[in-house]
């Protein structure tokens, strides 16, 4: 285990940021709707002067945990926006819990500092990277949404508690198409300038991340091409999304997992 050394900033925020996650995220629905969301949107502003701190304060750190934490990060941004154009979503309970762990784990598991060697260019590397995932990690949500909403339908239950069907389909391929369009731009980064952005020792090379990373971007091409060309849907689509996502968080997140946790390398 990699445990967090004891910088007082990052413990303050981190403390603050879960508890203010978790507020709302246990009272539920005894809270007010004005209540509840001066609750979440505190806990995402300390979240975001989290991230913010662990990656230009000193010294910068970066892993698998704080990967998870941006994501999350990211996907309760989303959420926020659309939630004021489609206010029968229901998942803010779901998205403060996930929050609420995402600060602790990447406090528990900062990472490794980010190397001394690497360029300027290299935030914009993670930012792209992040944003993919927060991008693929919103999909996700909304095909578990789908999911829920033809069992909703097959049982004859309230298929009106939600958003459409067809609204959830067409919102989870538009993060499908964005979060594709990110990812080919960070593999393109790291194939051709990588040396620039991580140093001379980090060109690109075939490891696990490189593989499950390719693997991602052939499941989620196939995916596009196939509901463009052969009008793929439902839960043939599904599959195949929770297949290439299943391979992107291989890609970074279970990488740096198993070489900061398991085998306990902090580069």
């Amino acid at each position: 285990m990699i445990l967090a050394s004891a910088y007082p900033i990052s413990l303050i925020l981190s403390v603050l940021a879960a508890a203010a996650y978790a507020w709302p995220a246990v009272r539920g629905h005894r809270m007010s709707p004005p209540a509840a969301r001066t609750g979440v949107v505190a806990a995402w502003l300390l979240h975001g002067l989290l991230l913010g701190w662990s990656l230009f304060g000193e010294p910068a750190h970066f892993g698998f945990a704080p990967a998870l934490s941006m994501t999350a990060w990211l996907v309760a941004a989303v959420y926020a926006v659309e939630s004021q154009i489609f206010p029968q979503l229901q998942t803010r309970w779901a998205l403060c819990a996930l929050g609420a762990g995402a600060v602790v784990l990447a406090y528990l598991f900062p990472g490794s500092p980010l190397p001394a060697n690497a360029s300027m260019w290299l935030p914009l590397h993670l930012a792209f990277g992040v944003a993919c995932y927060g991008l693929f990690g919103t999909a996700v949500v909304h095909a578990w949404f789908m999911t829920r909403t033809e069992n909703r339908i097959r049982l004859a239950e309230d298929p009106h508690s939600g958003l459409p069907l067809l609204t959830l389909e067409r919102l989870t391929f538009r993060f499908v198409g964005a979060g594709f369009v990110l990812l080919s731009a960070t593999l393109l980064i790291g194939f051709l300038f990588g040396e620039v952005v991580y140093g001379p020792t980090h060109a690109w090379h075939w490891n696990h991340k490189t593989v499950f990373s390719v693997l991602s971007w052939i499941t989620f091409a196939v995916l596009l091409i196939g509901r463009a060309g052969f009008g793929w849907r439902g839960k043939r689509a599904i599959r195949v999304l929770y297949m290439g996502s299943a391979f992107l968080m291989l890609a970074y997140v279970g990488s740096r997992f198993v070489m900061e946790v398991i085998l306990g390398h902090a580069a």
